[in-house]
Formats: C-alpha cells, sequence, structure tokens
C-alpha cells in the first residue's frame, strides 16, 4: 500500500505545514495532498511545495468544481504538473451546497454532469487538442460569439492523473468510468462493497476496466494510545468532529456524510444526530455518536488495534492509505506519522 497525507494551508501555520509535509517527505511518505474547504485555496501552496520538496506526489485534494471554469482547471493542472516536473495529481470534488451557493453564490445545480463534462474537458486540454465542447453545463467555444476553438499555448510535458472526491453512488459509478483514483472518507471497510466498491465497479465496468485501473485512496485520522483509558478518553473526543460531519456539512437537504454513513448501517443514528445538531444542541448530537462509529472510520488505538485496522483496509481494497496523524506538536504528528508509515509497511509487505 501506498502512503498519503492532507494539508491545507492556514494563516500562522504555513511554515509549519511546510516542515511536516518535507520531514513526512523524508520519511517516506509517498503522496502530500493540499486540501480546499472554505479557507486557502490548493493551487498556490502546491507551487509552493513543489519548490520545497523532490520525490513526492503533489495534488490538490480537492479543487472545488463550480468555483473555476473547466479550462482554468487545467490550466491549472498544467503548470503545477510543470512545476513539479510531473509530480502533481488533479483531485477534483463538487464540495456541497452551504460552500458553493453560500459562499461563492454559484448554483449547485447538476453536480454530477459538471464533474463528467470538466474532467472530458480537462482531458481535452491536457492532450493538446483544440477546446471544442458541447455538454449539459458547458459550451464551448461560447455560441454566437467571436470566438473560435482554440488549444492552449502550454502544452503538457507529463501525465495528470484524475481523481475524484465522491460519496454518492452515482457520483462513484462517474469516478469508477473517467477517473485514475478515488478520493474517499467516511470508510467503513466491513460495510464498503455495498456503499461504495459495488457503484466504483458498475463504473469500470462501463469503461472496460478493472479495479486494478482505479487507485482507492482512503483516508483516516491515525493515533495511538497505551492503555483502554487513554482510547475511551481519545475516542470521546473525536465524536462531536463526527456529529459536525454528520450535522453541520452540507445543507439541510444535501449532506453526503451523512448518507454515506447511513448506508453503513448508522442511518437513525446519523438521522438523530443531524437533527439534533440542527436544533443547536451541539452537545447532545455528540452524545449520539457511538463509540464503534469513531473506531470504524479511523486508525485509533493501540499500536496492535491500528495494524489489525490497517490488515482491515488492505484485504477491503485500500491501495493508497491517507493519513491524518494526531498530536498537538509537530514533533508529536510527525512521531505519529513515523509510527504508523512503519505499520503501513509491515502491513504492505505481508500481503
Amino acid at each position: 500500500m501506498r502512503t498519503a497525507t492532507t494539508v491545507e494551508a492556514s494563516a500562522g501555520a504555513w511554515r509549519e505545514t511546510v516542515d511536516f509535509v518535507t520531514e513526512a517527505e523524508r520519511l517516506g511518505m509517498d503522496i502530500c495532498w493540499v486540501a480546499e474547504a472554505w479557507g486557502a485555496e490548493a493551487p498556490s501552496p502546491l507551487g509552493y511545495l513543489a519548490a520545497r520538496t523532490e520525490r513526492i506526489l503533489l495534488g490538490s485534494g480537492v479543487i472545488q468544481l463550480a468555483t473555476r471554469t473547466p479550462v482554468a482547471i487545467a490550466r491549472t493542472a498544467l503548470t503545477l504538473a510543470h512545476l513539479c516536473e510531473g509530480r502533481f495529481l488533479l483531485g477534483l470534488g463538487p464540495s456541497g451546497p452551504q460552500v458553493i451557493e453560500g459562499l461563492h453564490g454559484v448554483p449547485f445545480a447538476r453536480p454530477l454532469a459538471r464533474m463528467r463534462e470538466t474532467v472530458d474537458i480537462v482531458r481535452q486540454a491536457v492532450a493538446g487538442e483544440k477546446i471544442a465542447y458541447q455538454g449539459r453545463e458547458f459550451t464551448i467555444p461560447l455560441p454566437g460569439g467571436g470566438g473560435t476553438p482554440m488549444r492552449l499555448s502550454l502544452r503538457a510535458e507529463y501525465d495528470v492523473p484524475v481523481y475524484l472526491a465522491t460519496l454518492s453512488p452515482k457520483t462513484l459509478r462517474l469516478t469508477g468510468e473517467v477517473a485514475d483514483g478515488w478520493l474517499g472518507t467516511s470508510f467503513v471497510p466491513e460495510a464498503a462493497r455495498e456503499a461504495y466498491f459495488d457503484h466504483l465497479d458498475a463504473g469500470l465496468a462501463v469503461s472496460g476496466r478493472t479495479r486494478a485501473d482505479l487507485d482507492i485512496c482512503q483516508g483516516a485520522e491515525v493515533a495511538f494510545v497505551d492503555d483502554e483509558d487513554a482510547l475511551r478518553a481519545m475516542v470521546a473526543g473525536r465524536k462531536k468532529e463526527l456529529a459536525f460531519s454528520l450535522g453541520g456539512m452540507g445543507s439541510a437537504t444535501t449532506n453526503y456524510y451523512h448518507d454515506a454513513y447511513s448506508r453503513q448501517g448508522w442511518a437513525e443514528v446519523a438521522a438523530a444526530v443531524r437533527e439534533r445538531w440542527r436544533a443547536g444542541d451541539r452537545d447532545g448530537a455528540a452524545s449520539l455518536v457511538t463509540d464503534e462509529m469513531v473506531l470504524a472510520t479511523t486508525l485509533i488505538g493501540t499500536e496492535d488495534m491500528v495494524r489489525r485496522r490497517l490488515r482491515v483496509w488492505r484485504d477491503a481494497g485500500v491501495d493508497t492509505v491517507r493519513l491524518y496523524p494526531a498530536g498537538t506538536t509537530l514533533d508529536a504528528r510527525l512521531a505519529t506519522l513515523g509510527r504508523a508509515l512503519e505499520l503501513v509497511r509491515e502491513v504492505g509487505d505481508a500481503a
């Protein structure tokens, strides 16, 4: 299994983030994804990290589709691929209505069509073709205007693998059909076949491919404890974070995290958590989250517990483990990361 992590450029902590990434590269990390939520954007930090690293792959994890035109995304991808000298991975995701409509003022409409057409146009641009496209969401050149199909002057010297961050059945099928990799989350390996892999495999079949043609990149927090008391305290501290995902992400009608947990056996709990969260009872919502829900979707526990969970992830079909190391200081996070990397290598070598 390969290893990855995700960082985000945040005010006042950028130098520490750079130190974390460069040390992660030295420790043997394979990929660093740079997140883009409702704070910093991803491409600028990726350009900086391209100059500070030598081997590690760098990816946008993820660029939000509705915030840029497909050609703007293609230009960004080509530029970063050049700066990274072929180490760039293009991660794309739909985000959700709260960010897209509430922050950007852009309709969160037909994200599936927008994702498919964006990938089509990006691949057309990267291939060096004249960009001409007629779809439901995008028509290039603009009809009735003075424009004609154009090629980008920046030509691709490197491949640009496309990863899609998806959770719903329809977007998972699209991922299997058109993407090089899947950026997953809210992952319970014991329930992954029905919740995720059946849909990915259906899309792969449409394109005449198999699971071996898609990098399954799955992420979770990793943290180590020495005994059961410490484990109980750590799990309790993670419940409000999960309650936010179930109740506070998305909108009243669209929450992909809530839906993913519901498909994996926690529909009643997820509904109750969302109801309390939206009523303003944050502590009450967190109290409904079970220990099992936290432990099933993280890599938290003693070293032996984490090792066993990594084996389950491996056997479920995860190719790349995306690690979010716990720790209140840089040294603590790197220590956690180092231990986790050793376990991933051990489990991978034993396959």
